[in-house]
């Protein structure tokens, strides 16, 4: 199974009620930090991986957690973000929540076997209704009782909305192992939003350059990269011949990171690290 492990000289086992947990879990991967609260610093960094193209299922999950050292410890605050396309958004004032399911049921394929949430987006005036596979929904809410469970896109907007430019657009691409999400904001709000499952890197480029062009994107407005990207440079320097900047996201708010963290490829953890700013 692959495995990544950074952490701090200062992490202590025995402090985790002054630390902050963010927890990110799908049959993908489960990987998780720490927040030292004290210093205001990531002091870990963790992350388990199936083999090959295999998936976990809940009972795996399960037992990794169970196993983890850190997972069973009782945190200050804990954050589980759970990355799922089989969401939809909806615009406040349209909003009632009672219509949960139903909403859902408008843009994806009905599922009996799935649990219904909703994430408030804390920087729009917008409510996204996902769905979870019902074992990780009762392993969360078994294992993580008081957790704040979101969807992947909150921290992702938390983010964009950081670190917003206050002209021109806000442009992000943010991969998950099979799809990912194009989101665009201006500086006032939220103009575009949609997941795209791709096979090939051809796939991609394809979608992406679409969308922007779609959108009247000028080609030297910057495009930014996170998640699980596959062949990072190849798909930058695919993107080059149409956009003059494309950059990989780094993790930004109001916190710092040991030195040992700058081992590790951020954009791929930057829902992680962006949780910690979301109520």
């Amino acid at each position: 199974m692959p495995f990544l492990e950074l952490f701090d000289e200062t992490l202590d086992i025995n402090a985790t009620e002054n630390y902050e947990l963010s927890v990110q879990m799908s049959s993908d991967d489960i990987s998780f930090c720490i927040l030292d609260t004290l210093r205001n610093k990531f002091v870990m960094l963790r992350s388990y991986e199936p083999e090959d193209n295999s998936r976990f299922d809940p009972y795996r999950l399960s037992e990794i957690i169970k196993k983890d050292d850190f997972l069973t410890k009782k945190f200050r605050k804990t954050s589980i973000i759970t990355p799922t396309s089989r969401s939809t958004l909806v615009p406040g004032p349209l909003y009632e929540d009672s219509r949960n399911e139903e909403y859902l049921d408008f843009n994806q394929k009905k599922n009996d076997r799935e649990k219904v949430l909703i994430d408030k987006m804390k920087n729009a005036d917008i409510y996204n209704i996902f769905s979870l596979q019902e074992g990780i929904a009762d392993l969360i809410g078994g294992l993580f009782p008081e957790a704040n469970i979101m969807h992947s896109l909150k921290p992702l907007f938390q983010y964009i909305n950081f670190n917003k430019r206050s002209t021109g657009n806000n442009i992000h691409i943010h991969f998950e192992k099979e799809y990912f999400y194009a989101v665009i904001f201006d500086p006032n709000e939220l103009r575009f939003c949609n997941t795209f499952y791709f096979r090939s890197r051809s796939d991609i480029e394809y979608y992406v350059l679409y969308v922007l062009k779609k959108m009247n994107i000028r080609q030297d407005e910057t495009v930014y990269l996170s998640g699980k990207t596959r062949e990072k440079e190849a798909l930058v320097q695919g993107f080059s011949a149409y956009l003059n900047d494309v950059r990989f996201a780094l993790p930004q708010g109001n916190y710092t990171f040991s030195y040992v963290l700058s081992e590790a490829e951020l954009h791929r953890f930057l829902l992680l690290f962006s949780a910690a700013n979301c109520e």
